[in-house]
């Protein structure tokens, strides 16, 4: 496959992307759990079909120490007994936030209660904002086209 941008090659794009980067390195500081966090940007990466964000996560959370089989679990992991009560309510959470045009009236009332029980208001907005974040860059990568698989863990920061 052919990208149809090369970000790296891009004042534009690289500054914008900076940004996005500095904002998930913020996410970083907080208490919110970072084997969730790759989870879900794993699992959001899914819906959204973006490849490169895929085998970015999929890396950086092994590299981390992640479990293989949880990983490969994330696509089904309501059938999975290998994850947390926790981690179940920020999957459902990063679901629903991706498939906000599935569902006619957004993130649930449940679904948000079923989160607000596991993570404190600063991992609740850590969560968030990781969702919002990885959809924007699952956006950007499907649009341009950007090819998977040369991603090295850590490659950007």
């Amino acid at each position: 496959m052919q990208a149809r941008l090369n970000y790296l090659d891009n004042a534009v794009a690289m500054k914008a992307a900076k940004h996005l980067i500095s904002a998930v390195k913020v996410l970083k500081d907080t208490s919110f759990p970072a084997a969730t966090g790759e989870l879900v940007a794993l699992r959001v990466s899914q819906i959204n079909g973006c490849a490169v964000c895929i085998d970015m996560h999929t890396k950086d959370a092994l590299h981390a120490g992640e479990d293989q089989l949880r990983l490969n679990l994330v696509a089904a992991w309501r059938e999975a007994k290998v994850f947390s009560e926790a981690e179940r309510a920020a999957l459902e959470l990063a679901e629903e936030g991706t498939r906000l045009a599935d569902a006619a009236g957004g993130v649930s009332d449940e679904v948000w209660g079923n989160a607000a029980k596991h993570y404190d208001e600063d991992q609740l907005v850590a969560l968030v904002s990781l969702i919002g974040i990885v959809n924007s860059f699952n956006r950007m990568n499907v649009i341009t086209q950007q090819p998977a698989g040369d991603y090295q863990p850590g490659q950007f920061g």
